[in-house]
This record gives structure tokens, C-alpha cells and sequence, in this order.
């Protein structure tokens, strides 16, 4: 070995350790300073069942399955008014009387009339049958030849009237009967009932009062609004573009804004032959959902706004994962050792909780599900912060 060879390994020998320490620094000032990893939410990807759904696009409406706005079927004052906001009445219930004097006036004076026109018909009747035993006497005289001919003539003549006199009064009795039942079917039209069992949601009228009923195309205030609470529904538009997929009979979910947390079974009962039209609002359909049984632990009230979520197709055991963990374009961030992945995968049923996952994704896989953090993205390193697991019980 030379002696500038010698001089060289020398010289490197003596600057090693510096070297080496500025190393170590530089190291651990890239350690200490560099990110720390992002902490994110992962989810588990399992098994389960998805459902496709449609929903309301405006808030629908709970409606009685029957609601009657009743008027008087005549005009006049209330002199009865016989039940109270908020009173359960039975059907055929008695709900207000109008006054009526003048009908029972007119009624009583049908009966006695009838009255008068028996005992006439009594009276015309008896001599009737008193003329034909007469006019029978008369022939067994005139076989014996005891009468004429003119005078048996005269008895039958006189028995004919007497029995046409007989059947005139008791056609007087049948039109005395009819005067009554047409006074009595003008006094039940001045008492209003109630056409079905209900609850009475509202009272237009107070006593002394006069009522009018509501003419044909011409708007009035209903005596009373009787509701049939037992058998209630929900009506909620559905855009046009969803309604080819909704079918009566489907299932569905109803959730109400007043009941909190709760959720209630329903199946579609109707589906409007036409689309609404409504200026400056989406083209939707009417549609009805039905409660599949009366939640009666519930308070449930004639005009809470309600959401309904029809479904119209289901699949079971198939892989899914969090809707709001798939991304545009129908990506995903895959969770590899620390690392996001991004990974394109292939979508089937869909809806707001739930996405079927057909090709891209193997049960067991960790995906991101805090999206919506900063740094996020394909390459990033990232922590769980917690794996949760997507093996939700069912709707």
C-alpha cells in the first residue's frame, strides 16, 4: 500500500464517526418530524342481506282509512248537540238534532188523521157488508118471486157502491200511513248520525245555531269531522322516475317524525293511476302504505308527517358493505398493512345503509369508512382507529 494511500484510509477513519452521526441525525429527524399516520375508521366487509328500496321524495301523511265531514241533511237550528270534541262515539250514534217542532207537529197530525180515516173505513166497511147481505136476500126473493127484477137490480146496485165506498176508505187509511212515514223520514233528516265508530276531530256548529248542509260545488263547513282512528294509513308521493318499481303488496317501512326511533311495518295498499303534476315541484305518484297492524302503545294522530321506504327487491347472504364507504366511480380505500388501496369494485342491490357487492371485495377485507378526513386517499398511511364490524342485524 502507498503512502497517499496510507494518508487517504487514514483521513476517512478520522471523519467516520462524524459521518455516522450526522447519519443518526438525519435519521432521527426524518423519524421525529415525519407525518404521523392518519387514524381512520375501518369496517369489516361480511355477509348480509341488502335491500333495494325507493322513498318518499316529499314527506307523506298519516291518514285515516276513513274520515266523514258531516252535515245536517237539512237546514235548521241545533237544538241538541250531543257530543264533544274528542268523544268516541259508536256507528249510528246520535251526533246533533236540529229543531223539528213543526215536523212532529205535522207527524202527530198524520196519526190522527190515520186515526179518523180507520173508523171511516170501519164505518164504510160495515155498511158495505150489510148491503151484500141485502142484495143476497134480494136474489132468494127473486127466485121466489117475491121482488122484481128492478128491485133485485137496485139492492146489488147499492151493495157494489157500498163495497167501492169501503175500499176508497181504507186507501185513505194507506195514504194516512204514507203522510206518517213521510214525516218521519223529514224528521230523521234533521238528526245527524254517525255513519261509522270514530273519534269527533272537530265541531263547526254550537247550540242555537243554524246549520247548512252543503249544496252540490259549493263548499261549506262540515258540522262535524268524524274520524275512523282505528284504521289509519300513510300517503307519500314517489317520483315518477321509482314508481315503475313499486308494485301493491310490496313491503315497506314506515318512520315518523313525532315517534322517534321507531320503526313500523307496512305494505303498499294503493298506487294512483296518474302522475301529479305540480308546478315547480318533481312529477311524483301518490302512493299508500298501510300499517300492517295498529300501533295501538302508540299516540299515534291523523296528520303526522311520515316517511315510507318501499322494498321492491332483496337479496340474502351476499357481500355487502356500508353505502357511505363507497366512493365515485364505485371505489373503495382498501386497509393493506398501514397502507390505503385503492380498489374498483363491481355493485349489485343498493340503498342508503347497504351496498352489494358483486367482484372486487372478499369477505374478511378492512375498508375506510371515515371518508371524509383529511389525507384520506389512495397511498396514505393510516391507523385503525377502530375496526367495526358491518354485521348488523337485518331490516
Amino acid at each position: 500500500m502507498t503512502v497517499s494511500s496510507q494518508h487517504k484510509r487514514s483521513r476517512f477513519m478520522r471523519y467516520l464517526p462524524w459521518i455516522a452521526g450526522l447519519v443518526v441525525i438525519a435519521i432521527a429527524v426524518w423519524y421525529f418530524t415525519r407525518p404521523k399516520p392518519i387514524e381512520v375508521e375501518l369496517v369489516t366487509v361480511e355477509r348480509g342481506k341488502v335491500e333495494a328500496t325507493v322513498s318518499n321524495t316529499r314527506a307523506g301523511t298519516v291518514k285515516a282509512c276513513r274520515r266523514a265531514k258531516l252535515s245536517a241533511p237539512s237546514g235548521g237550528q241545533i237544538s241538541h248537540l250531543l257530543v264533544k270534541k274528542g268523544q268516541r262515539v259508536k256507528a249510528n250514534q246520535v251526533l246533533l238534532e236540529l229543531w223539528d217542532k213543526d215536523l212532529k207537529a205535522q207527524e202527530q197530525l198524520a196519526r190522527e188523521q190515520l186515526a179518523t180515516a180507520q173508523t171511516q173505513a170501519h164505518q164504510a166497511c160495515v155498511q158495505a157488508a150489510l148491503a151484500d147481505s141485502e142484495a143476497d136476500r134480494a136474489r132468494k126473493l127473486k127466485e121466489s118471486g117475491f121482488i122484481s127484477a128492478e128491485g133485485l137490480d137496485q139492492k146489488v146496485s147499492a151493495a157494489k157502491v157500498a163495497r167501492a165506498g169501503c175500499e176508497a176508505a181504507n186507501s185513505q187509511i194507506e195514504q194516512s200511513r204514507s203522510r206518517i212515514a213521510v214525516a218521519r223520514a223529514s224528521l230523521q233528516r234533521m238528526v245527524l248520525r254517525a255513519p261509522f265508530a270514530g273519534i269527533v276531530a272537530d265541531i263547526s256548529g254550537e247550540l242555537g245555531e243554524y246549520a247548512t248542509p252543503s249544496p252540490p260545488g259549493i263548499l261549506t263547513l262540515p258540522a262535524i269531522d268524524l274520524i275512523d282512528d282505528s284504521c289509519m294509513y300513510v300517503s307519500a308521493p314517489i317520483d315518477e322516475v321509482d314508481a315503475a318499481n313499486v308494485k301493491v303488496g310490496q313491503q315497506a317501512r314506515i318512520t315518523l317524525d313525532a315517534i322517534k326511533g321507531k320503526t313500523f311495518p307496512g305494505r303498499v295498499r294503493r298506487i294512483a293511476p296518474y302522475v301529479l303534476e305540480i308546478e315547480k315541484q318533481a312529477r311524483t305518484v301518490e302512493v299508500e302504505v298501510e300499517f300492517d297492524q295498529h300501533p295501538e302503545e302508540q299516540n299515534l294522530l291523523v296528520g303526522y308527517s311520515a316517511d315510507v321506504e318501499i322494498v321492491y327487491d332483496s337479496h340474502s347472504n351476499v357481500l355487502r358493505i356500508p353505502t357511505q364507504a363507497l366512493l365515485e366511480g364505485k371505489r373503495v380505500l382498501l386497509y393493506d398493512d398501514g397502507t390505503l388501496v385503492e380498489r374498483t369494485v363491481t355493485t349489485g342491490l343498493a340503498n342508503w345503509d347497504h351496498t352489494e357487492i358483486t367482484s372486487g371485495l372478499k369477505a374478511g377485507d378492512r375498508i375506510v369508512l371515515s371518508l371524509d378526513r383529511t389525507g384520506v386517499k389512495a397511498g396514505a398511511r393510516v391507523k385503525p382507529e377502530g375496526i367495526k364490524s358491518d354485521n348488523t342485524s337485518d331490516k
